[in-house]
């Protein structure tokens, strides 16, 4: 495992695995079932018993293997005011997916540090297992992905990934979710959708894996909260990419998600901006 990782935190990349796993076992569990409990949160999006159970089960592994941590999560809030270290918690990203049967959906797992005011993602994972895809990072130890279908031959071998060398808006791949919440960015977004060579309304976690793995290059989502892009972040960043806000700033921190092969970054950034 530690051939996968920076040696300072191996040992949190085992468990961020090993909690991947036991995540799949409950949320493929309730994948496709015809009584799957949904309801509507406040903000008028919906929530499942599948997104509870998992982060139940999430939280549960970490209160037990890291108690002196903090952790953040999406269905049960945040205990992290004074830790050195917390937990993000996305236990099913692509809701909305997950409910109609769609397989475009993933558990978001990350380690954040705190040094002062500085927050930083340090390791992170993205568990797709209807996909049967895994990508996962550590900060120094590069992003790596596994595929874990029963056809493929290296099936669970971790692969290193790396982003693209396209450096020009019309040989560009770009990702997106859809034309929602861009505000005063829309007309930026669209000048970069038309110039594009090719577009995919992928939306959620994979346009960002796909950037990571080199087969996008670009990836905008415009309205996000920190636990949809925590280990997104890290896993782009140690496959040589950048990951900022809409304005450009660096980090999941923002409420919005920009992901690119890093050549492409600034000329991104500034028709966003323009």
């Amino acid at each position: 495992m530690a051939s996968f990782a920076s040696e300072k935190y191996a040992s949190d990349l085992e468990l961020i695995r090993r909690i991947g796993k036991a995540a799949d076992a409950v949320s493929m569990a309730r994948f496709l079932s015809l009584d799957l409990v949904i309801e509507t949160k406040p903000d008028s999006t919906p929530v499942t018993d599948a997104d509870k159970a998992t982060e139940k089960c999430i939280r549960e592994i970490l209160e037990t293997e890291r108690p002196e941590d903090g952790i953040l999560g999406e269905e049960f809030g945040a205990d992290i005011t004074g830790k050195k270290r917390y937990w993000v918690i996305d236990p099913i990203d692509g809701t909305k997916s997950f409910l109609r049967g769609l397989p475009v959906w993933s558990t978001l797992i990350a380690l954040v540090e705190v040094d002062g005011d500085k927050h930083e993602v340090v390791v992170g994972l993205v568990s797709s297992p209807a996909l049967a895809r895994t990508w996962f990072a550590t900060k120094g130890g590069g992003a790596y992905t596994t595929f874990d279908s029963d056809s493929n031959p290296h099936k669970g071998a971790p692969r290193k990934i790396s982003v693209s060398k396209v450096s020009q808006i019309k040989d560009a791949h770009l990702g997106y979710s859809d034309f929602i919440g861009f505000g005063e960015h829309l007309a930026g977004f669209q000048s970069l959708f038309n110039e594009a060579w090719r577009t995919r309304a992928v939306g959620d976690f994979w346009s960002h894996m796909l950037v990571a793995e080199g087969v996008m290059d670009v990836a905008i989502e415009p309205s996000l909260a920190l636990w949809d892009m925590a280990p997104l972040d890290v896993i782009v960043r140690e496959a040589g990419g950048t990951y900022t806000d809409l304005a450009g700033v660096p980090g999941p921190f923002g409420k919005s998600g920009v992901t690119t092969n890093g050549l492409l970054k600034d000329e991104v950034i500034k028709r966003l901006n323009g």
